[in-house]
């Protein structure tokens, strides 16, 4: 990576940490995640960070050895942010006292601010109508302040809702300036990177540079193969690995037979014809459905999808003469539903196929220039790099492809129902306008059938699903209100043009509960 200032945030297991990120990127801040378990004093220094934020987290610092980040970092001299168990976890280890319990706060809350923290600008845009409006989530709280440190702003609940050590720049807030219902969130991450003398001038293009300089640091004169999967995030990897090293890169599009409708046609149009790059397509969805028989659980569907395009990708490699390293479309939502932040045994809610590592026997090394990027951030790469507004603008669409869209067993027949639903589905979106309004819309085939009448005769058919979510980040989501005749129309031309369907259901269900995808 080229020189160029970093702020760090050291990630407790909070489940809106990479907000924080996605805060300071709007803002022009360049920074990085890491979660604190890979974090030591030696490590902290090496990364040479201008300033620090501790995420929050599940834990409380009143249990036995709390997760902590190196003590060295209060002695760097640089500004540190800690935001609520960031805040807590500050105090604790330097001195003040955390308490739990019975003044929990969980929702908004008004802020006033106190007149001791006149002097820090880390509020400085805030209060403009009395008491500020925040978002807070806590049980713990702090009772006594660190030596050094005054209080800025209290609430109810909290009566050092935010703290500082004005000659240390040492500050904490018990609420959450990162989510969206703290409005004035954004303003308080800006002020701090200011405070700490970022110049807010980070941007797509500035990570476009700094992620050439890495690959080509990477990879040096190697040859790479590239695997394109159909959607947005690998065909970004692509372009992306073609700009950094032209002529080292050849792309391997595996068309497992679980694409969307015309979709292989599409990319290896795309990528042939528009950036002129070299192309492998390999139609191996023979190969792939016939794994795929009798395969009904979720989890075994996205291993053995991953299994085969890793031995897809070695037959490629080999084919081309050896290749020395895998670029993939890798992203932070993949890694974290995928890893757990903690570093100890947790809950794996689904496994993806591009995460996780290789096995030896593949022989090269990965390349995941996009791992630390959010959707919106890749799309807007992806027309820094000169990609069609058509392409990166569509929905996005796993790598494991229709078979998690497929609950049960994959076949032929059920792959060709849901493949002309889907197209139906999103022609009805995008007829209606209303296609950029979503985050991502698609249709599952449900494993059951039911009984219908059409034309006076009785059926026994599929039900199929549709799903249409808002999202920012793909790591929560809320369905998409359609009017009750868009739902209508929709389903009476699913009905009345796929044969094997006699019934549609649209999905309310929110994530979390649920997730995106069925599977």
């Amino acid at each position: 990576m080229i020189d160029r200032d970093r702020l760090l945030i050291i990630d407790f297991g909070s489940q809106v940490t990479q907000l924080i990120a996605r805060k300071l990127r709007e803002a022009g801040v360049y920074c990085e995640i890491l979660p604190h378990h890979t974090i030591d004093a030696a490590r902290l220094q090496s990364l040479s960070p201008r300033a620090v934020i501790l995420s929050g987290g599940p834990d409380s610092v009143t249990d036995d050895d709390p997760p902590s980040p190196p003590f060295a970092l209060y002695q760097m001299g640089i500004p540190v942010l800690g935001i609520c168990y960031g805040q807590q976890v500050m105090m604790n280890q330097l001195g003040g006292q955390v308490v739990g319990g019975r003044s929990r706060e969980f929702g908004a809350a008004n802020l006033n601010r106190h007149p001791a923290g006149a002097g820090s600008q880390l509020l400085d845009g805030l209060f403009g109508n009395g008491a500020e409006q925040v978002w807070m989530s806590h049980g713990d709280h702090v009772a006594r302040l660190a030596p050094g440190f005054v209080v800025l702003a209290e609430s109810e609940g909290a009566p050092m809702a935010a703290v500082a050590d004005l000659e240390r720049q040492l500050y904490g807030v018990q609420f959450h300036p990162e989510v969206h219902h703290t409005p004035g969130g954004s303003r308080l991450l800006a002020n701090f990177a200011r405070l700490a003398g970022f110049r807010c001038d980070w941007t797509m293009s500035a990570f476009l540079d700094d992620a050439i300089a890495r690959i080509r640091d990477q990879i040096g004169t190697k040859s790479v193969i590239c695997g394109l999967s159909g959607g947005v995030d690998s065909a970004v990897t692509a372009a992306l690995m073609q700009r950094a090293a032209p002529g080292q890169t050849t792309c391997v599009f595996v068309d497992h037979g679980l694409l969307r409708a015309g979709e292989a046609e599409e990319v290896v149009t795309l990528f042939r014809n528009h950036f002129q790059m070299p192309l492998r397509h390999v139609d191996a969805s023979t190969t792939f459905l016939a794994a795929l028989e009798g395969v009904v659980e979720p989890e075994a569907k996205r291993k053995s999808i991953g299994a085969l395009f890793i031995d897809s990708f070695k037959r490629e490699a080999e084919a081309i003469g050896g290749a020395d390293f895998l670029a993939q479309g890798t992203l932070y939502p993949d890694v974290i539903e995928s890893v757990s932040v903690s570093g100890a045994a947790a809950v794996t809610i689904k496994s993806h196929h591009n995460v996780g590592g290789l096995p030896e026997t593949l022989g090269v090394e990965l390349v995941e220039p996009l791992r630390e990027l959010f959707k919106d951030e890749v799309r807007a790469l992806g027309r820094e790099l000169g990609l069609p507004a058509s392409f990166v603008d569509r929905h996005p669409f796993p790598g494991p492809g229709l078979a998690i869209r497929c609950p049960g067993e994959v076949t032929r027949e059920k792959l060709d129902i849901l493949q002309q639903c889907d197209a139906i589905f999103i022609d009805r979106i995008r007829s209606a306008g209303l296609y950029d309004r979503i985050w991502q819309a698609f249709a599952a085939l449900l494993p059951v059938r039911s009984v219908g009448v059409m034309g006076d005769q009785r059926t026994y058919e599929y039900a199929i699903v549709l799903r249409a979510v808002t999202s920012m980040d793909g790591m929560t989501a809320d369905f998409f209100r359609f009017d009750d005749e868009f739902l209508a129309d929709t389903a009476r031309r699913i009905v009345n043009e796929v044969r094997g369907v006699n019934r549609v259901l649209y999905d309310i269900t929110s994530k979390p509960p649920g997730t995106i995808e069925w599977e």
